[in-house]
């Protein structure tokens, strides 16, 4: 017998790629330039021309049986120190290279983490709305996701609804900050309080509750704002990274996973992430890739073309009486649904070529998320279907 679970998976992709595999279809039918697809958070931005000058470089150069050989499970030592050396430079935190493990991209980060700190029967808490791959992952390791609704004010930690939702079985959570969909950044106050809550629960239960930290998106953050990392506030802290998005390097699949150096388990911690890495077949992350990213600590793609996107479809949507959260940081829009049904207003937009995703599967309704990591011509072009769908609604100033 197959197993069905994973048949139901696999038949059932997300609503994103669902969207994403519509436009394809649409383009083909209509053209390229009438469809305005707005679903996925590829970056449109290219990778710097360093990246692919020290590809060229170090595939020229070098021995090609030691570049394309194994390293190390846990990631080449060099890569390691240099990324520790980065985070320890920009972010104080103490890192050594035996705190890193290198991965292939966010998504193994966050697989070995869970598998490494939540077992079977236990909870690991997500604030909505959330990436809804979070669950999956989630579900992989045996444990069950807990949903917590942010505050929808500022969508900052719900100290109320958390201590709610906690239990003798809560092994960890996860935060995204800045947060897909919603672009919101938690702020070092709403970290502070995170950090004692936490402590607070971990004398309580007697044992560590651990804080997964994701974050692809760290570097894009707008209008001069300084980023607060977990890691700053909470010893038992994993940190979650992706070069997919600050490198645009989504399909090369390289990321790594950091272990608080104030960890409270470090070192044993350390290796439960090695042994999980190992049951999940996630070892020797591309040998290529690591050699790219530890010698180019601290680059990123052309980020400000995000935050000029941001600006105008911003204005464009507000323009036409949609109601939309200010992002502060990634690549969305989260915009609340006239009707208050964010499945009713995707469909809708279809009608107009627009394709945006409901909030739904991130586990909050009545919203949409755009993703503006699209070319500013795209955006401009959108302009009159946008303007045609507020009409539908009888929002158009």
């Amino acid at each position: 017998m197959i197993n069905r679970e994973m048949t139901e998976k696999g038949q059932n992709s997300s609503v994103i790629r669902e969207l994403f595999e519509f436009g394809k279809q649409r383009k083909a039918v209509v053209g390229e330039d009438k469809v305005f697809d707005f679903s996925i958070g590829n970056p449109s931005v290219p990778c710097p021309a360093e990246i692919t000058q020290c590809m060229s470089r170090l595939l020229e150069e070098s021995d090609p049986v030691a570049l394309h050989g194994y390293t190390s499970a846990a990631g080449d030592l060099n890569v390691r120190q240099a990324i520790a050396s980065y985070m320890n430079e920009k972010y104080g935190l103490g890192a050594e290279a035996a705190d890193i493990y290198m991965t292939a991209g966010a998504a193994a980060s966050l697989t070995i983490s869970l598998k490494s700190v939540a077992c079977a029967g236990e909870e690991v808490i997500v604030f909505t709305p959330y990436f809804p791959e979070y669950k999956v992952f989630i579900e992989n390791c045996g444990a069950t996701a807990v949903e917590v609704p942010v505050a929808r004010e500022d969508f900052q930690i719900d100290f109320e609804a958390l201590n709610a939702a906690f239990s003798a079985k809560t092994a960890a959570l996860i935060v995204n900050s800045p947060n897909n969909p919603t672009g919101a950044v938690l702020t070092a106050k709403t970290l502070k309080k995170l950090a004692d809550f936490l402590r607070g629960k971990e004398k309580e239960y007697g044992r560590e509750i651990y804080l997964i930290s994701d974050e692809p998106y760290r570097e894009l953050v707008y209008d001069g704002l300084a980023l607060a990392l977990p890691a700053q506030y909470y010893e038992d802290t994993l940190i979650c990274y992706s070069y997919s998005k600050s490198l645009s390097l989504p399909g090369e699949r390289i990321g790594y996973i950091m272990v608080n150096p104030k960890a409270h388990s470090r070192k044993l911690l350390f290796d439960t992430i090695c042994g999980s890495g190992r049951s999940l077949g996630f070892v020797c992350a591309p040998s290529l890739l690591q050699q790219v990213v530890g010698q180019n600590q601290g680059l990123t793609s052309d980020i400000a073309a995000y935050e000029e996107n941001r600006k105008l479809i911003y204005s464009m949507i507000t323009d036409c009486g949609f109601e939309a959260i200010r992002p502060d940081g990634a690549f969305y829009l989260f915009v609340k649904a006239p009707s208050g049904d964010g499945n009713e207003f995707s469909e809708r937009a279809k009608k107009y070529e627009l394709l945006i995703v409901p909030s739904d599967s991130f586990g909050m309704e009545g919203y949409v998320r755009i993703s503006y990591c699209v070319s500013k011509k795209q955006i401009e072009a959108s302009a009159g279907a946008f303007r045609a769908l507020a009409q539908s609604y009888g929002l158009q100033k």
